[in-house]
């Protein structure tokens, strides 16, 4: 599946309801985190396409299988530009600039290669990365991919768990 995207920053929320929509039929569930995790990463790599190049740009989404249960998902952006993706280390107070970190904190695996004069810029998530265990050895969810684990905190009310991604814990709020 495949969708092209316009040098035009609208493209992104354009990007995000195309995948939910693939997403709906492949057997992963809108609130399961691979969903999430999944256009989140969609919305960093088109956001990089099209804010960094000004060219167009194509996503392909690849969920081969995944309603059986063990898939990876390949998510791919694809550009006509030769500049190369580069992370960059910015402040507390930037405002941009994290897209590659949260793709490799995020990932399981990620990478780009030339292509033609452009580049294609690619992502895998496994459906069933290993839990995190309480020593840190989970496999590809230790690696970034969404580990059953979480972080326990109190809170006012109670206590909640968010899930822990390569020594990051964040909730949706």
């Amino acid at each position: 599946m495949q969708l092209e995207i316009r040098p035009d920053p609208a493209e992104v929320g354009r990007a995000r309801r195309w995948a939910r929509s693939r997403i709906a039929g492949s057997g992963i569930e809108a609130d399961e985190p691979l969903a999430e995790t999944l256009i989140l990463l969609i919305s960093e790599l088109v956001t990089n396409a099209v804010v960094h190049t000004g060219c167009p740009a194509v996503l392909r989404l690849s969920l081969p299988g995944v309603a059986a249960g063990e898939a990876t998902v390949r998510l791919e952006v694809a550009d006509s530009s030769n500049r190369a993706p580069v992370p960059r280390c910015v402040g507390d107070e930037a405002t941009g600039g994290r897209g590659l970190a949260l793709v490799d904190g995020l990932a399981d695996r990620w990478g780009w290669s030339v292509e033609g004069p452009g580049k294609r810029i690619w992502c895998e998530l496994d459906r069933c990365a290993r839990p995190v265990d309480g020593a840190g050895h989970g496999g590809a969810a230790e690696r970034g991919g969404a580990a059953e684990g979480g972080v326990t905190a109190e809170g006012g009310g109670g206590s909640f768990r968010s899930p822990v991604y390569e020594g990051f814990a964040y909730e949706a709020v």
